[in-house]
């Protein structure tokens, strides 16, 4: 009788610390026995995903064999205290004060900046953020990008210079919320906010640097340390098992998986995985970097995001004493080397397919310190510092058909970008032949840029920022280009492309236009070095044409028309394009157009600005040749004369009269070995 009782009166406690539990908000889940009896299944997760035979461990692996699963934790915890793993993550603790930033005061507002949109995500009934919103423009891109965790990653560092502990316990608090709402782990491909694989691969470079810097802090619950050590083993398998195969997906997937199992390394499979991250890594950067280290997308933002990418398996492998093949670390040289060499005078890339105008000094200087290449470094300083390079100013990349034009390496030299290379196999636009200048300080003639992948900014923007309407290109009969070869399997043959120490040199074409009928443009290019560019555009046609060349100005250019020239007139930092050979044209200025969209600029993603957009229309009936010369200038534009003296069916003949200066100059169509120049 007596042991009845006895039975009775622990099943009615068990049951009334049951309902207790249940009873407690999440919220207040914040101690290992908290955790441990709200989310029994969370916590034996980390048991059986972590490898108890791991050094350190024994007393874990003690205490969870005997079912003491509170002490388990406790040692634990005590064990990642204490240890030696990811020791550069690992910090000082900042001193306490109530110093404040706005960015921080921001995010404790749950209002966080996603690409440039400002969004306060909303709370459910169960107390929870919705972490399915998605903005104010109701883009799922901004919810993706928002489960990544940029807004803790920047917190954490305000904590770092702060010390504020209201900053610290945003992020514990933020954390126990995302990961209690995101149970389960779904253990399939996903493409929902929160289990996508690159929403997975960026939160797994986010939260060991969490876990460390903020594990001997008081702000950091045990509570929501261990539901984080149950969490990373589902993230590494994410990445594991279901990135991508190919593309800068799986370089982000792959280095996502390659964070956690090197500063995880207690977590079972960490050394296959690793060797698994590699081996794939190493793979893929074969299949997507060509021979000249251009990463196919041909677009310097993902460009520098695979890059990042690979160069953050590299740092991982070596932290833990592994080794990267030779032809890995030689393809990140050639990756760096492209970024330099497509550099802007300002630190910028260009925005060519989809792109922003990211600053990459910082990841050049990066690049030349582990390579020892003080040639970067003079480019990214503008001649500052490091070492000139012995060869330049101007590069090309013949596997992507990407080349600049430069005139010097300071910060007010001429500099343009021509594509002359396949459409790219992510992130495409109709853009081949488009030119980009910029000089003295001041971008001249650009790319619209890629505005919004999903929402109202894409509905309206997309379609003209990614066809060749938005570039600086002909239409034919008002039509643009069609998709191209997304890649190529030869590089774009040396005739095409010259150098010299006077001059530089391009030409190619494009054939695919959305018209009745065959066309093809050839584009030549010569640039008479720190003087001007001109610009042989050739169009071989079948029957009667209605030719549009665009130029799209900078939203910073005032732009007027003098004739029929077009020329800014900013303080500093000027170009005029004239049209220089016979043809009558109809020119028009159009500024922020709806119908038919033109003169419209986006510097990053979410971002739109008015630009001017200068067309030149003429109409040909047969064969016809359009000659233009685009002249910088730092202050006003000087007096010039241009005149075409011959034009051939395989060159054409110019002579351009500047600053007590005549130039002859030979531009032919495909065949840079008969350029010419000669300057009296």
């Amino acid at each position: 009788m007596k042991l009845k009782l006895t039975i009775l009166f622990i099943a009615v406690l068990t049951l009334s610390m049951k309902v207790t539990q249940a009873q407690k908000k999440w919220q207040d889940v914040t101690s290992i026995e908290d955790v441990c009896n709200t989310f029994p299944g969370e916590i034996n997760k980390i048991f059986t995903n972590f490898n108890l035979d791991y050094p350190g461990l024994e007393k874990v692996k003690k205490e969870y064999g005997n079912g003491n699963i509170n002490a388990a934790c406790h040692y634990l915890l005590a064990y990642y205290k204490k240890g030696n793993s990811a020791s550069n993550l690992r910090i000082k603790q900042p001193r306490a004060s109530d110093a404040r930033v706005a960015l921080g005061d921001t995010i404790l507002k749950d209002v966080f900046v996603i690409q440039t949109v400002k969004g306060q995500v909303p709370y459910g009934k169960d107390g929870h953020r919705d972490w399915n919103y998605r903005g104010p423009n109701n883009d799922i891109e901004w919810s993706w990008l928002s489960n990544r965790h940029p807004q803790i990653d920047s917190l954490f560092q305000i904590y770092k210079r702060t010390g504020n502990k209201e900053y610290a316990a945003y992020i514990d608090l933020f954390l126990r919320d995302f990961i209690i709402k995101s149970i389960p782990y779904p253990a399939k491909p996903a493409a929902t906010d929160i289990w996508r694989g690159l929403e997975v691969s960026f939160r797994a470079k986010v939260w060991p640097k969490i876990f460390y810097g903020l594990l001997n802090s008081e702000h950091l619950s045990p509570a929501t340390q261990l539901l984080m050590l149950s969490s990373m083993p589902d993230h590494a398998h994410y990445n594991r098992h279901f990135h991508k195969k190919k593309g800068n997906w799986l370089t982000m997937e792959i280095s996502g998986l390659a964070t956690i199992v090197t500063t995880f390394p207690e977590i079972k499979n960490s050394d296959e995985w690793l060797d698994y991250a590699i081996h794939e890594m190493g793979k893929s950067m074969k299949e997507q970097v060509y021979p000249d280290g251009v990463q196919t997308e041909l677009t310097s933002h993902y460009h520098a995001v695979a890059l990042e990418s690979f160069v953050e398996l590299k740092e991982l492998s070596e932290n833990v004493g592994k080794e990267i093949p030779e032809s890995y670390n030689n393809t990140l040289e050639k990756m760096y080397a492209y970024l330099a060499h497509m550099l802007r005078p300002d630190g910028t890339g260009p925005l060519n397919n989809d792109s922003d105008r990211n600053d990459y000094r910082e990841l050049i200087l990066k690049g030349a310190k582990t390579f020892h290449r003080e040639d970067w470094k003079y480019i990214a300083t503008n001649g500052m510092s490091g070492k000139k390079p012995s060869n330049g100013p101007s590069f090309f990349y013949p596997w992507s058909g990407h080349l600049t034009f430069r005139s010097s390496y300071d910060k007010n030299a001429h500099w343009s970008f021509f594509d002359m290379g396949p459409w790219g196999t992510g992130h495409e636009h109709s853009d081949k032949l488009h030119i980009s200048v910029a000089a003295y300080g001041r971008d001249l003639l650009v790319d619209a840029g890629r505005f919004s992948y999903s929402g109202k900014l894409y509905e309206k923007y997309r379609a003209y920022g990614i066809g060749s309407e938005g570039h600086n290109l002909l239409l034919i009969d008002n039509m643009g280009q069609n998709p191209g070869p997304p890649s190529v399997t030869s590089p774009v043959s040396d005739k095409h492309f010259r150098t010299e120490d006077s001059f530089d040199y391009a030409s190619d074409s494009f054939r695919d236009y959305k018209v009745d009928g065959q066309v093809n443009h050839i584009r030549s290019i010569f640039y008479v070095r720190g003087e001007f560019w001109v610009i042989v555009d050739r169009v071989l046609t079948e029957q009667p044409r209605e030719i549009k060349t665009l130029w799209h100005w900078h939203p910073s250019c005032k732009v007027v028309k003098d004739g029929d020239i077009t020329k800014s007139d900013n303080p500093f930092g000027n170009l005029a394009v004239i049209p220089v050979s016979n043809q009558s044209f109809n020119l028009a200025m159009v500024k922020g157009q709806d119908n038919p969209v033109q003169g419209w600029y986006s510097v990053e993603y979410n971002k739109v600005e008015e630009n001017t957009t200068s067309i030149y229309t003429n109409s040909i009936n047969e064969d016809a040749t359009m000659v233009w010369l685009l002249v910088p200038a730092e202050n006003a534009i000087p007096n010039v004369t241009a005149r075409v003296t011959s034009s051939k069916t395989d060159k054409v003949e110019v002579e351009v009269k500047l600053s007590n200066k005549t130039w002859q100059i030979d531009i032919p169509f495909l065949d840079g070995s008969k350029a010419k120049l000669i300057e009296h």
